[in-house]
């Protein structure tokens, strides 16, 4: 069976997923993700952090220290701007001038203030830091554990790029946001208050004046979003058009070339390309009319201050190093509620990253133990299935009333057209999937009385889509057992056929194969594949024949290979050439979940049925 048909239509689409583009989103109005339950969320992410509460005190301990030195520099700058301005009227009046020995000890001060609040922003972003990679390697910890505690099911309905998202962006999203939101917030939230008491104090007219700025600012941002929002929107859809568009044709960039479709190729490029342009126009044109107008409306009320402050001087109700503080205050002010905008799109993004990090890490697992599990020591490897049934579905079943008898030492070939169900059977073999009932037994034991670990030890796999990993080769072949020797690699690759191919290389069995092992070639692959499963030495093997696309001295080799690893061991075939298995001692003939016919191959033919059809197509196809 096809992957494609195990899948179906089962592929599930990302979930609690709702982008949220404009300003308002994500830094420069990238959108933003939203959970579907954000209170719950974060609710499961605190308790998981909560384990670094005492780190988590520290931090908000030095945050607020460092913008406690930060809010009280204005002010003390302010008194060297009134000492300026003092000393300068007192000269001008033959007084003493200024006190430069009290603005020494001022800027002395302000020197070791913005000392102190480096020093304390400093152990703060180390701490933070240093929680959140924490954090970060504990979840990529649990998700690469619980992956192998996963039943197969689970990743026949999830995409594999969701479950690489879940690794890779989803816990990057929280080690960004516990670096950068978490101590923004803490510091964003005491600047402000700081900064209020620190106007008020200095004076209220002023400070009333100042805060008239902020909900025009507001009304002002909310249109320029509302506007923009949708053009976020289309800009991030047309992106995606845009590069799915290039993958495609870059990917099949052969076929486009042999169909002369280059122009039809450009034309949909530029179609999407215009719409993209267009899009990030406007949505960068209203984005940044927000900074602009936000300058105009602040540059206003910094006129009003500075107006209102000179008159409140000329009465003598503040002092010019107050008016010089309180400008500096307003900017310290508006600075933190743009930050507490962001920190709260953030912890959207956070919410969402940490559901499904927390979907994942809470789907149901495979049972891991058995009560008094049988042991696979002795076994010699008979298979029985008794009255199978099973569909990966559970309202569709495939496999219907499946019985057969295997003997330790035969050869079983499985045989059938596509859909068939004959990859099925040997998954249900190895228990990567539960049947729905009857039985399926391994020298009279019933395979769910084994630990999983323990069942898999007895079986050997080669398949189609060979697998080898970046290193070398002598690891490649000794993954099937890690403690194997150099002489039993080598003498498990000769009986492979494959020795003499290795020893020609130049690093021979050292050399180091790359990450998709592009630097040799399929049929070379399946003969590793095939060594691997020779030195692992299993009772019972299961070889779905890969012999199609490669040329035919390989496939010659590749069938001696194959021949020498089933000697002696009960072997199951899945066929797709029916020449390759006439010599099978038993062939099952499958079609649409049942088993048709049983035979060997001259019985099969004599009856003239399903299996002599398919034997006959084939060749006819061939002629």
């Amino acid at each position: 069976m096809s992957k494609e048909e195990m899948k179906g239509n089962n592929t599930r689409p990302a979930q609690g997923r709702r982008m949220i583009g404009g300003p308002g989103g994500g830094p420069m109005g990238h959108p933003v993700e939203k959970a579907k339950d954000f209170k719950g969320a974060m609710k499961k992410l605190v308790a998981y952090l909560s384990v670094y509460k005492i780190g988590f005190l520290v931090i908000v301990l030095f945050a607020i220290g460092s913008t406690v030195f930060t809010v009280i520099g204005p002010d003390i700058m302010g008194d060297a701007t009134t000492k300026i301005a003092e000393g300068l009227m007192s000269k001008f009046n033959n007084g003493p001038g200024i006190d430069f020995k009290a603005l020494a000890k001022i800027f002395i001060t302000l020197i070791i203030l913005y000392g102190i609040s480096a020093v304390f922003s400093f152990v703060q972003g180390l701490l933070t830091s240093g929680i959140a990679n924490k954090v970060s390697y504990k979840f990529r910890k649990e998700i690469s554990e619980k992956i192998h505690r996963m039943p197969m099911n689970y990743f026949d309905t999830m995409n594999h790029g969701e479950i690489l998202s879940r690794v890779t962006n989803d816990v990057d999203t929280l080690n960004t946001s516990l670096n950068q939101s978490l101590g923004q917030l803490i510091t964003s939230v005491v600047q402000i208050i700081g900064v209020f008491i620190m106007m008020i104090r200095i004076s209220v007219p002023l400070t009333l004046l100042a805060l008239v700025i902020i909900p025009v600012s507001g009304v002002i941002m909310g249109f320029v979003m509302s506007k923009s929002q949708k053009f976020f929107r289309e800009q991030q859809e047309y992106l995606g058009h845009v590069n799915g568009q290039v993958e495609e044709v870059f990917g099949g960039h052969n076929i486009v070339k042999i169909f002369n479709k280059e122009e039809d190729a450009s034309k949909e490029f530029d179609k999407y390309n215009g719409k993209l342009y267009e899009s990030a126009w406007k949505s960068q044109f209203f984005s940044g009319l927000m900074f602009p107008i936000m300058g105009f409306i602040g540059n206003i009320g910094y006129v009003g201050v500075s107006i209102l402050g000179g008159y409140l001087a000329i009465k003598g109700k503040i002092k010019i190093g107050e008016i010089q503080s309180f400008f500096q205050y307003i900017r310290l002010f508006t600075q933190p509620i743009g930050q507490l905008s962001q920190v709260a799109n953030m912890f959207q993004s956070t919410a969402a990253a940490a559901e499904r990090v927390f979907e994942f890490l809470s789907a149901e697992e495979e049972v891991p133990t058995v009560k008094n599990p049988v042991s696979a020591e002795g076994l010699e490897g008979n298979v029985e299935f008794k009255n199978v049934h099973f569909g990966y579905d559970s309202e569709k079943t495939i496999i219907n009333d499946f019985s057969a008898k295997v003997s330790q030492g035969q050869k079983i070939a499985i045989v059938g057209p596509t859909g068939a169900g004959k990859t099925t059977i040997v998954k249900l073999l190895m228990r990567f999937y539960d049947i729905n009932s009857g039985e399926i037994l391994i020298d009279g034991h019933n395979i769910k009385d084994f630990e999983r670990g323990e069942l898999r030890k007895m079986f050997g796999m080669v398949l189609q889509d060979t697998w080898l990993f970046n290193g070398t080769i002598m690891d490649n072949i000794r993954y099937s057992k890690l403690n194997a020797t150099d002489d039993e690699v080598i003498k498990a690759a000769k009986a492979a056929h494959v020795h003499h191919f290795i020893s020609t290389l130049p690093d021979g069995y050292k050399m180091v194969l790359n990450e998709e092992a592009s630097n040799v070639s399929q049929g070379q692959k399946q003969l590793l594949t095939i060594a691997r499963a020779i030195l692992a030495d299993p009772k019972i093997l299961i070889l779905d024949e890969a012999t199609s696309s490669v040329d035919t001295r390989t496939e010659i080799l590749i069938q001696k290979a194959m021949d020498s690893l089933m000697k002696g061991r009960t072997s199951f075939i899945i066929a797709h050439r029916l020449s390759t298995i006439r010599d099978a001692d038993f062939i099952l003939v499958m079609n649409e979940g049942d088993i048709v016919e049983q035979g060997n191959h001259e019985e099969l033919l004599a009856k003239g049925g399903f299996y002599a059809n398919l034997y006959n197509s084939q060749f006819d196809r061939t002629a």
